[in-house]
């Protein structure tokens, strides 16, 4: 992390999202939110990002709701369509499988099945992430799956500065939007400015978060952090690395991405999802296709073995990759 951002006050995501909630529902009374205890009387939701925001904005704007995640996925659809721009929060990323014929065959095709002329300008906050033995139920990262589907559009931060951002586009977006939030990294304090209310992060738009020149590092969510580390000790190593921190999962940056990886010839992906059929594959798929023959290695993925997420803490440990196996797998592929 450069010298400029390490003297910056140290900030945490929730923060950042707490602002960003509150800046947006003072510009914009289109806006409502819907979900599990998120009006003060049920404590301003499980992370406590929407404390206070009831109070000040009313009930009529911030709706806790029953255990339904269909109930809050199908009101919040019939609430675009009549003009509002919801941000509904699914507790968890596993519990989007409840909704998920809301999410996919409504929210999704709506636009299309209309020929264009209804749009459902949604968002879906979800949290999830290993890393407190909440078990198989709990952890997911299914990214993948909305990724795969036309109509819908995947974001993840990994700094306060880009959850501010990423949240305040997608917002503004007149299509779905899945916004999923890491546990592990919501509480860590980061050497990150709070931005004021005209920050915006464009959907699509990657950030280059470390230049470099030997290999090219691509990750997201919790696993950017992780990525960030390992670029360091890489660095101490000899090894420079060029970390990219997609932000946007679908649309990805292709430009960004092929550039780096034109201009090191090698290439890791690294996420906290199953490695199989991931968003790692995918990416991948692309740099062979674009640039045959001119990288030095075969692109590297690493990714979350194919399973259920452990309760085990040593295999929960196990389970994905971290910093250590991120900098195993640079200094391979530098040699």
């Amino acid at each position: 992390m450069s010298a400029e951002k390490a003297a910056k006050p140290k900030v945490s995501i929730i923060a950042a999202i707490s602002k960003a909630y509150q800046d947006i529902f003072a510009e914009d009374p289109k806006v409502i939110t819907l979900g599990e205890d998120l009006a003060d009387p049920e404590g301003g939701g499980i992370a406590k990002i929407t404390k206070g925001l009831s109070t000040s904005f009313g009930d009529d704007r911030v709706r806790s709701t029953p255990i339904s995640e269909q109930a809050i996925m199908g009101a919040a659809i019939g609430a675009s369509l009549a003009g509002y721009k919801p941000i509904a929060e699914i507790m968890l990323m596993n519990f989007t499988t409840v909704a998920m014929d809301m999410i996919v065959n409504h929210a999704a095709k709506l636009r299309f099945m209309s020929g264009g002329q209804t749009s459902v300008p949604i968002v879906i906050r979800t949290m999830t992430g290993l890393g407190y033995g909440s078990g198989g139920q709990h952890c997911d990262y299914l990214e993948t799956w909305f990724a795969h589907t036309a109509g819908i559009k995947v974001c993840a931060a990994s700094t306060p500065e880009d959850a501010y951002g990423l949240l305040r586009s997608a917002v503004e977006d007149p299509d779905p939007v899945i916004f999923i939030e890491n546990l592990p990294t919501y509480h860590a304090p980061m050497a990150f400015e709070l931005p004021d209310s005209s920050h915006r992060v464009p959907l699509g738009k990657a950030a280059i978060q470390r230049e470099g020149s030997d290999v090219t590092l691509i990750a997201y969510a919790r696993m950017a952090v992780e990525a960030r580390a390992a670029a360091v000790q890489a660095a101490e190593q000899g090894v420079s690395v060029e970390v990219i921190d997609l932000r946007t999962i679908a649309p990805w940056d292709r430009e960004t991405v092929l550039a780096s990886a034109r201009k090191t010839g090698r290439v890791l992906i690294a996420h906290e999802a199953v490695k199989e059929h991931g968003v790692g594959a995918e990416i991948a798929a692309v740099i062979n296709e674009e640039l045959f023959g001119a990288l030095k290695k075969p692109v590297k993925r690493l990714g979350g073995a194919f399973s259920a997420v452990p309760y085990s803490k040593p295999l929960e440990t196990a389970y994905a990759p971290d910093a250590a196996r991120i900098l195993a797998a640079i200094i391979e592929l530098a040699k």
